[in-house]
């Protein structure tokens, strides 16, 4: 009788140590699931003054961002949440981004934009709308104003 008291023990004691695993090592997984794919939890947006402002041939360096009026309230509303790559990747019209911008809201806890959300709009709506991908071949625009130079062998 002793000997099957202490077998159960043991039984439940390895079950509940997998159970602990399985639940860390989701945990874990969802987290760097999340990273790999350019999401951060966020509630407020990035404050402006922490926003690295370097421009380089008409883009933002640290994002890959067009430069543009309304850049850096791009950068601190949406990403404070995903990475700029999922902005640069998508194009829509104006309607089209309030769409998204009004999913975002109602189903990934986004935060109400208040009067941000028209000059966040007109951005998105200039620099990464249909006919924008339609003309271009690059993610950034084409280098301009560039000293070019032949390489030789020696």
């Amino acid at each position: 009788m002793r000997k099957r008291l202490n077998t159960t023990y043991y039984l439940v004691i390895f079950a509940l140590g997998i159970f602990m695993l399985v639940i860390i090592g989701y945990y874990v997984y969802d987290s760097s699931v999340q990273e790999k794919e350019g999401f951060i939890e966020a509630d407020a947006p990035i404050p402006l003054e922490e926003i690295e402002n370097r421009i380089e041939n008409g883009v933002h360096v640290q994002t890959g961002l067009v430069d543009g009026e309304g850049l850096n309230l791009v950068i601190a509303n949406c990403t404070a949440c995903h990475s700029a790559q999922l902005v640069t990747q998508n194009k829509a019209d104006k309607e089209g981004w309030k769409n998204m911008i009004v999913w975002m809201q109602q189903t990934q806890n986004l935060w109400d934009l208040g009067d941000q959300e028209e000059k966040i709009l007109n951005y998105l709506a200039k620099y990464y709308a249909p006919e924008q991908a339609a003309s271009a071949t690059f993610r950034r625009p084409p280098l301009k104003d560039i000293e070019w130079y032949d390489l030789t062998e020696q």
